[in-house]
């Protein structure tokens, strides 16, 4: 058997995966909305990861397996169309989740260089790094595996130097919060938004047969790796909002925390900053379409999963790669960064939704506390219901696009499943 992954190596790969996802891309799109509250909203996005986590810590301390949340969903409400729609839609929110990313990329790739930032610009780009790891993805790349420690490292270490030097030159009236009515509002709708950013702490279940003694190191590598990143989400935004203030930050969102940091270490800090993120990013392309997007895209089309996993390997289903790249590639270019934050949002809260009721459906085989859960859901629907409502008001082809694509996954998988005879089936990892 090949080496199990340690607890700290699991709190590495949600953290890695996370910070990719967030703090580099999407911390101008935060303030954008919320403004000066941005840290406020960010520690609100974190006490809902917890509710949401306390329900995958105890699905996946029972219910060892690679699908991750698809399993947990499969056990609590069963083989059904449901189940089969939830699968598409996790494998669709990988894909919106690389078209983030390289959007992000793209970003802070034209700002280092000095080039222009345009709409062709940034789509040439977009296009290059998509293409780059589509190459890699085919051929397979055992280094990228093996340096995902040390990508962690290099990227919380960045994130570490900003927090500690930039405190120092924090203005407190950048970062005074607006407690008015309205702005309490933008506060929960950027915490609906900004929840994406914690989404990573669920690839922990999608590797938990890989994992040592899983039953045990799941639930707290969940716990670990949202405190971990609550932290430096937290600190980064006071910091980024206290040197650049709320104006300049939503300027520079493309790029807002390497022009925060160019505030108080000049152009050393910049490049310091845009170089973490140009690695945290591209990591995260490669990481999510050999990870996530593989898993999500077998079970889509099969069901099922096999049973050794390689993770260089798009298993039989090549046709999956191309898929996902060409649709990432599509999403990047047509949807603007907050368009495709949104869309992220909207996929992964309708998947917790379905875990939390899954939960309930299995208390008493699984356990955890039932007016807690019953209070998570209750949350967690009211965020999606907030999320829609913001889309609809400020983003309206967002709103559209995203009830296009739950609606569109649902009827897909009723068609295909009809054609395919394709059923979702159980792992039996500890059975």
């Amino acid at each position: 058997m090949s080496k199990k992954i340690s607890l700290f190596e699991a709190v590495s790969l949600a953290v890695g995966t996370m910070i990719g996802a967030g703090i580099f891309s999407i911390l101008g799109v935060g303030a954008q909305i919320c403004r000066s509250n941005l840290p406020i909203a960010f520690f609100i996005s974190a006490l809902v990861s917890i509710l949401v986590g306390y329900s995958y810590a105890k699905l996946g301390s029972k219910y060892v397996s690679n699908a991750g949340p698809i399993e947990f969903i499969l056990r609590g409400i069963g083989d059904n169309s449901i189940t089969g729609a939830l699968s598409i839609l996790m494998w669709f929110s990988y894909v919106i989740s690389i078209s983030l990313f390289a959007k992000a990329f793209a970003g802070y790739f034209l700002a280092l260089f000095n080039i222009p930032i345009n709409g062709f610009n940034i789509s040439l780009i977009e296009f290059f790094i998509i293409l780059l790891f589509t190459v890699l993805n085919f051929f397979g790349s055992k280094a990228v595996g093996k340096a995902e420690f040390f990508i962690v490292f290099i990227k919380v270490s960045i994130l570490l130097i900003f927090v500690f030097t930039g405190i120092w030159f924090i203005k407190i009236n950048y970062i005074t919060p607006d407690l008015s009515e309205t702005g309490l509002i933008n506060t929960f709708y950027a915490s609906s938004i900004l929840f994406l950013t914690y989404m990573g702490f669920g690839l922990i279940t999608n590797a938990s047969e890989n994992m040592e003694n899983p039953k045990k190191n799941v639930p707290l590598a969940i716990y670990l790796s949202i405190l971990v990143v609550s932290f430096i989400y937290i600190s980064v935004s006071i910091v980024a909002l206290g040197n650049l203030g709320v104006d300049k930050l939503i300027e520079a969102k493309e790029y807002a925390l390497a022009e925060a940091t160019k505030s108080f270490l000049g152009d050393f800090g910049f490049i310091l900053v845009s170089v973490g993120a140009l690695f945290s990013t591209s990591s995260a392309i490669n990481s999510t379409m050999y990870g996530g997007a593989n898993i999500s895209y077998a079970l889509a089309k099969k069901g099922e999963l096999p049973e050794i996993f390689e993770r260089k390997v798009w298993f039989d289903a090549t046709e999956g790669l191309y898929i996902t790249s060409v649709l990432s590639l599509l999403f990047a270019l047509f949807f603007n960064l907050d368009g495709i934050a949104n869309l992220i949002s909207t996929v992964f809260l309708i998947i917790y939704i379905f875990v939390i009721i899954s939960h309930l459906i299995l208390l008493s085989e699984v356990g955890g506390n039932r007016i807690f859960i019953t209070f998570s859901l209750i949350t967690i629907i009211v965020i999606f219901l907030i999320l829609m409502k913001y889309q609809f008001s400020t983003n309206t082809k967002s709103f559209y696009t995203s009830l296009s694509v739950i609606i569109g996954s649902f009827i897909f998988e009723t068609v295909y499943r009809r054609i395919s005879k394709r059923s979702i089936k159980r792992r039996n990892y500890f059975e």
